[in-house]
């Protein structure tokens, strides 16, 4: 399937009710510094490089960030999770520029593409159980269109979780199942490697849980792994 078809089937769902009515709230009664803004607030694809080796798996879209701009980690403030990562990736060479605020701000990713656990902002940045496995098929038809796919940066436990739980859809069983911690290494065959990373959000980029040297570290990890295995 091509990715354009994955991608317009990932923006027109309705499956979960409770993030579709939220995401519209939100952009209805928007944010005072966004209010002249028209939202996306509708379901966000993933971003990047189609041919990129590095999957980089988030969470969800931020209330006024992707869902307003329709790109994932986008837009939420300067300073904000997308410009924390981007400033990681691009020190590493996989992003043009440090920053990601607007979708024409130029930005492009190289040898990388960046994807969601879940495609619509959940309230309180929680989607449930059952909203993170009614999502999981758009990343297997994502992964479908992401052949050279050979890491995986997974932010945050519940993205982590979430790949092990495709690879386990898709017949690779990682036994015992890998425990997720920030700079962790796994590698299960059958599988990309997966590195493990805390989520740059600003509750652990503002508390130093998540520093910037430690972002940077993950993605110059991922450099080293791809120089290692062409």
């Amino acid at each position: 399937m091509l990715l354009s078809k994955v991608h317009q089937e990932i923006v027109t769902c309705n499956k979960c009710e409770r993030l579709r009515s939220y995401c519209k709230e939100i952009a209805r009664v928007k944010r005072a510094a966004f209010r002249s803004d028209t939202y996306w607030a509708k379901p966000v694809p993933g971003f990047g490089d189609p041919n990129g080796r590095v999957l980089i798996l988030g969470l969800a879209p931020a209330a006024h960030g992707a869902n307003r701009t329709g790109r994932v980690f986008t837009g939420d403030g300067g300073g904000g999770s997308g410009d924390f990562l981007m400033t990681a990736m691009h020190r590493n060479g996989f992003a043009s520029i440090p920053t990601s605020q607007s979708i024409h701000d130029g930005l492009t990713l190289t040898d990388a593409y960046i994807a969601a656990a879940v495609r619509c902002a959940p309230p309180d940045n929680k989607p449930t159980p059952e909203e993170i496995h009614a999502c999981r098929p758009h990343l297997h038809a994502e992964l479908e269109c992401l052949p050279n796919v050979k890491v995986v940066v997974a932010l945050g436990k519940i993205a982590f979780d979430v790949w092990w739980r495709v690879m386990q859809e898709k017949g690779i069983a990682a036994r015992p199942r890998p425990v997720f911690g920030h700079g962790v290494v796994c590698k299960v065959q059958g599988s990309p490697v997966v590195i493990g990373s805390y989520h740059p959000s600003r509750q652990n980029t503002n508390t130093g849980k998540l520093t910037a040297q430690m972002m940077s570290g993950v993605f110059s990890k991922t450099a080293k792994l791809l120089r290692a295995n062409p």
